[in-house]
């Protein structure tokens, strides 16, 4: 049924953006007065606790015990185009947000028909996203306590069943072709992720992953070409109890970690992104280090493709400098 449903949101952006953007005043006032009221009230997280992010659902396990342990993030060396990328891809997903609260105001005016979706409120009245239900929320699994904090890009009402169903929006930079049906196939399996630990958070088992495209092939194009590389893609997610155990299992095993003080192995299949690289390299031990070290020597002599076995090598590297630094 999630296939449909996302087909469905599909032909409903397709046919909402048909039509002109409607000029609404009173919504964009309504809409920052309330997210004003959001950012004046005080939101107490516990940050002593063990917590973890959705983002981090696929995350090492190494680098999130070191961040529980409350270890130095990495000093971010920002290049201009990251700036710009990820301050646009926050863009994409507040323009979506605003473009479902005119739809639920302005579709069926330009249509004779209700909108299939809108956007679900929280008691208050307010959209149900960002600020308006950011927050901390407590689980306990397999005998551990942790919890996890922030917030989701939306729920919506599916109107014709009455369901609500999870929103996660994505944005693609760097080329028409990243949404084309040739080139994407299936969401991401850490966006699945994250989506499963929102489900847990706002008691879903149904999302909807929207690929927002901001490259486009060209401004004129034929339904043929347009059919073959949309600038956006929706997918639909069951979240199943089992996909719900294994996130919470995942945290859980981390929490136990920290507890105990057993730090998991570093995984440098995901080193690249891993945000706290310097302090997961000081937290070997000689014998860890030495594992990974004839890890990547068979790396190295494997039939891997040259680009991960340069992965492999470029992770070593880093790590052998920041110990042999520290160690003076």
């Amino acid at each position: 049924m999630i296939n449909e449903i996302a087909q469905e949101f599909t032909d409903f952006l397709n046919e909402w953006h048909s039509y002109p953007e409607p000029y609404d005043d009173k919504l964009d006032a309504w809409l920052y007065g309330e997210y004003a009221k959001a950012k004046a009230k005080r939101n107490f997280i516990d940050w002593k606790s063990v917590y973890f992010s959705p983002s981090s659902a696929n995350k090492d396990d190494r680098e999130l015990y070191v961040k529980a342990l409350k270890m130095p993030k990495d000093t971010d060396d920002v290049k201009p185009w990251q700036r710009r990328w990820t301050a646009q891809g926050t863009a994409v997903g507040d323009w979506l947000q605003r473009e479902i609260l005119l739809a639920e105001k302005h579709f069926e005016r330009y249509t004779l028909e209700k909108p299939p979706f809108v956007m679900a409120r929280t008691d208050d009245g307010q959209p149900f996203f960002e600020d308006f239900v950011h927050g901390q929320f407590k689980f306990e699994h397999d005998g551990e306590k942790f919890s996890l904090i922030g917030t989701c890009d939306g729920v919506l009402i599916h109107r014709p069943t009455g369901k609500r169903i999870g929103l996660e929006i994505k944005s693609k930079q760097t080329s028409y072709s990243e949404t084309s049906e040739s080139r994407m196939k299936a969401p991401k399996d850490g966006h699945i992720a994250q989506v499963t630990c929102y489900s847990l958070m706002y008691d879903l088992d149904a999302y909807l992953i929207v690929y927002v495209n901001t490259s486009k092939k060209a401004w004129f194009m034929t339904d043929d070409e347009f059919a073959k590389s949309p600038d956006f893609r929706v997918f639909g997610v069951d979240v199943t109890d089992d996909m719900k155990r294994q996130v919470l299992g995942k945290f859980a095993g981390v929490a136990r970690a920290v507890r105990e003080q057993t730090p998991p192995k570093l995984n440098l299949d995901k080193f690249r992104f891993n945000n706290f690289k310097r302090s997961c390299a000081l937290s070997l031990t000689d014998d860890e280090f030495n594992e990974i070290k004839d890890e990547v020597k068979r790396f190295m002599r494997s039939g891997l493709p040259n680009w991960k076995k340069q992965a492999y090598y470029e992770a070593f590297e880093f790590i052998r400098e920041v110990r042999e630094k520290e160690a003076g």
